[in-house]
């Protein structure tokens, strides 16, 4: 299993160094917001596309549990065995 990234904010990815305000550095910002959206856009789709999954299974499981409880359910009881004489019990003292 992966191991579990905390729920919290989704972060910015940032540059470690800054940039002049120039019309260059807008346009490498608007690319870099729409490569973040494309990619949370992507991973969005992935989690419906799971879920659709994960609820179809659910249906699949809680219909195969209905058709196994109700032939159950209709067999009679198994009567149980008469109840024999216990066992002797014996102490051994060292």
């Amino acid at each position: 299993m992966r191991p579990q990234r905390s729920q919290g904010k989704i972060r910015p990815k940032v540059s470690s160094m800054p940039r002049q305000n120039s019309e260059a550095a807008a346009y490498l910002d608007i690319y870099k917001l729409a490569i973040e959206k494309e990619r949370l856009l992507n991973e969005l789709n992935g989690l419906e596309q799971r879920s659709k999954h994960i609820r179809e299974r659910l249906a699949i499981l809680s219909t195969q549990v209905h058709s196994i409880e109700s032939p159950a359910q209709a067999v009679a009881p198994i009567a149980k065995p008469p109840a024999t004489k216990g066992y002797n019990t014996l102490f051994f003292e060292y």
